[in-house]
Formats: structure tokens, sequence, C-alpha cells
């Protein structure tokens, strides 16, 4: 607990004086809705994490902290599967949406493979061995080294996202001597509607091919004996609700692919990338049904390859921290936080919306901001909405932080890294530490004098 809340629980006459106030409120009828967060919810007056109350989580680790629920994770994963069992698809979870190895190490052991777009997040699989062969390699900035690592580990699929990226890859094959298996990220020029920070799929993005340059990205292929194309790509975006841009976008990439196939290349599998969505304020989940019905009617003999991300671990994770002030400016109301942006980006980053739930049950509501400490005016989890009418020392849960969450997490202000928790049903094991003041000066050196 923080000096400041000790100070505040040791002060009798000022605790009183705020109980008071918090009695004093207008008591509205709050029934929270987390029926999206089957695993979060609340029992004897405080939400769990399974069968974990969050409030141990905090006495044991402090606050802010990362909580994960297992079975949530499990449960989403298996709903892909399941959902799209007629297709049966290579899903490849991405990386990008939540790298901790406890997590990575869970979802290997429920079969997934794995969509990377780094050389570091190919180190992080090889620490729980994973499958080369149920890996696949994607970004636009692929390094020489990066695709020497790719071609060391024998993975899947490299997917290529220029013409100067195959250029650098044809000579790093020729280096090594080694075969690489491609696909071609398309840019399908389909517009996914959603955040433009995170759309991905329209001609004004940086990522994918020019459908122009195929044919003279082929013909290099035929000249080079170790690039082998076995497939093709897209990936238009991120937090997309409506299937239909994917349907879309499908119809592109498997016309690019017949047409391909048409001239001698044995195209395997098309790879319909990731950013199904998640319910963040109550939206209708995307329609999976449709989707996997589509698929299995028109993939023909394609094997379909799906890189999920935030929808296996975005609602099975929730961000806990603690209130350290209250306070008014010209009548505006602020609960200040121990949590920071550099713990949460998303909100800064995007204006993204989290559910923020009290994790005592039945608190009133009111009306302010939730900031944290950093500064920076951007450092904000809510403004000027309906929150809970916390008191200092109250705990807070962000919702469906699993995804983007401690990934973009940095060090800002000097500020360490909070800790990342897992529950499994009524045990909850700690899957990274809480950086200390000695982390953060880790690695950097003092000049000679």
């Amino acid at each position: 607990m923080s000096p400041e809340i000790l100070y505040l629980f040791s002060n009798t006459k000022l605790f009183k004086e705020l109980s008071a106030l918090r009695t004093a409120a207008p008591r509205l009828c709050y029934h929270p809705d987390v029926s999206e967060f089957e695993d979060f919810h609340y029992q004897d007056g405080e939400l769990q994490c399974e069968s974990v109350p969050l409030t141990k989580v905090a006495q044991e680790f402090g606050t802010p902290t990362y909580v994960y629920s297992r079975k949530t994770i499990l449960d989403n994963y298996h709903e892909l599967e399941n959902k799209f069992s007629a297709v049966d698809p290579l899903i490849c979870y991405s990386l990008k949406a939540n790298a901790n190895l406890s997590i990575l190490g869970l979802l290997q052991k429920a079969g997934s493979g794995f969509d990377v777009v780094s050389g570091g997040e190919l180190f992080r699989l090889k620490q729980i061995g994973a499958d080369p062969k149920k890996i696949v390699f994607s970004g636009v900035g692929k390094t020489a080294t990066e695709m020497e690592l790719a071609l060391d580990w024998d993975i899947y699929s490299i997917n290529i996202e220029s013409q100067e990226e195959l250029d650098v890859l044809t000579q790093v094959s020729r280096r090594k001597g080694q075969k690489a298996r491609i696909a071609f990220r398309i840019n399908p020029d389909v517009d996914a509607k959603t955040h433009p920070y995170i759309a991905t799929g329209l001609n004004q993005h940086k990522f994918g091919v020019d459908t122009q340059q195929i044919n003279s990205m082929l013909e290099a292929i035929r000249r080079n004996p170790n690039l082998q194309l076995v497939g093709l790509g897209f990936h238009i975006g991120s937090q997309i609700l409506d299937v239909q841009p994917f349907l879309d976008a499908f119809t592109k990439l498997k016309g690019w692919a017949d047409r391909i196939r048409k001239q001698g290349v044995p195209i395997e599998h098309l790879d319909l990338g990731g950013g199904l969505g998640i319910s963040y304020q109550g939206e209708p989940a995307p329609n999976l049904k449709q989707y996997a019905q589509v698929l299995a009617q028109k993939r023909r003999d394609y094997r379909i390859v799906m890189e999920p991300g935030r929808f296996v671990v975005g609602n099975a994770g929730i961000l806990l921290t603690r209130i350290l002030y209250r306070k008014t400016n010209q009548g505006k109301s602020f609960l200040v936080v121990d949590a920071a942006m550099n713990d949460l980006l998303r909100p800064s980053l995007y204006d993204a919306h989290h559910q923020i739930l009290s994790v005592y049950k039945d608190r009133p509501w009111t009306t302010a901001d939730v900031v944290g400490p950093v500064c920076e005016t951007g450092d904000f989890f809510a403004r000027n909405r309906q929150v809970p009418d916390a008191m200092p020392g109250d705990l807070l849960a962000i919702m469906s932080t699993g995804a983007y969450g401690f990934c973009l997490a940095s060090n800002y202000n000097s500020r360490g890294r909070s800790a990342e928790i897992l529950v499994n049903g009524n045990s909850w094991q700690e899957i990274r530490a809480r950086e200390s003041f000695k982390d953060l000066v880790r690695g950097e050196i003092l000049p000679k004098t």
C-alpha cells in the first residue's frame, strides 16, 4: 500500500470524514453490467476473477496490476476452434496483443500456432518450445537478421509485404542457401470501418503488397528457386465487429489465389489475418457463424490461417488500480489513481473506451475524470464519464485490458511496469514481477570520467 494510503488510514479523523461523505452521497441504483466478463463477477460484495477476490490480489501484489483469467483465455480460443470447425483453420495467436510467456505457453498447450511481427517475438516462442510449423511472420519492416532467424527455424510462412522486402529475402536466402516458404500479404483496399490508427486494409495504408506488383513479384520468385510461394493473405485492421469486410477481402484474396494457381504456382493457404473485435461497451459480437459458413462454402481446398489476438485475450484481463485522491477544479471532479498512461496507453492513444468498475459492489455513480499521476493531460482512463463514486483507498477495475494493455506499457516518468497475475479457479500466480527502481536503470551505463 502506498505511503499516501497508509497516511490516510492512520489519520482517524480524516478517515471518518471521508466515510461520512461516502455515506451521505446519494445512493443510485447500481447494477454493473459484467455479462460480457463472465469470469469477472461480484460475489460476497466484491469483484472476483474466477474465484479469486481482487482485493486479495491487491493485498499481495499491490497496484497497479494486470489480472488475467486463464479460463476466459481458453474459452475464447476454443470458441474460435468450435465456430470454425468446418474450416479447420490453423489458428495463429497474434503475440502483439499480449506476449507474456505464461499466456503463450497456455495457448500452445491448447494447440494454437502463432503470428509474430519481430525477432523478439520469435525469441519468446523459442522459450516455450513452440512448433515452427505453426508460426507465421508478418510486418512491413522485417530486417535481414530477422529473416535469417525465421529461415533458421524453418517457420510455416514469412508474409511478404513489398517488392523491396522480397528483394532482401531473396538475398538472404541465397546467402544462406535455404529455402523460404513465403506468402504475399495483399492490400485488398477494403474499409474495415474501425479506428483509423488500427485500419490496415486500404491503399493509403503502409501494409500489404500493391496488387499491381503481384505479377512482377511472381516473376522474381520464378527466378529464385530458394523462394517458395505457398500462400496469400491480408490483414485489414483491428477491433472489427462486422464480418462483411472480412468476407469482401476473402473474395478478393481467393480470386487472386485462383488466378495465380492457373499460372502453375501451388498456393496452399489463405491467411485471413486477425482483427476480430470484442465488446468494450456493449457492442454486439462479430457474427462468427456467418463468417465460418461462407468460408466453408467457398474456400475449396485452400487451408485457412487466422491470426486472432484481441479476441482471445482482450476480455480476459483487467487493470487493477487504487484511488489516491479525489479532487475538484472549478466544479470538475477527478479521481486520481495509481495507474497511468504508461500502464495502459489505449485511452490516450486511441481515446479508447474501457468500462471502469468498482471492486466493491453497489457503489453509486458520479461524473468525473479518472486520471493517472503522469505529467501529461493525455494521462486519463475516462473523461467526463459516469464512474464509480469511489474514495481514496478504494480499488477500481479497468476492464477489457488483456489485449494491448501491458504490451504497450513503458517506463515513462521513470515508472516501473506493473505486475501481471494469472488466475486459475481459486488460485493465482505472478507471471511477471513488478519492476523495481533498479530495473529502471538496468542496462544504463554512466560515462567514464
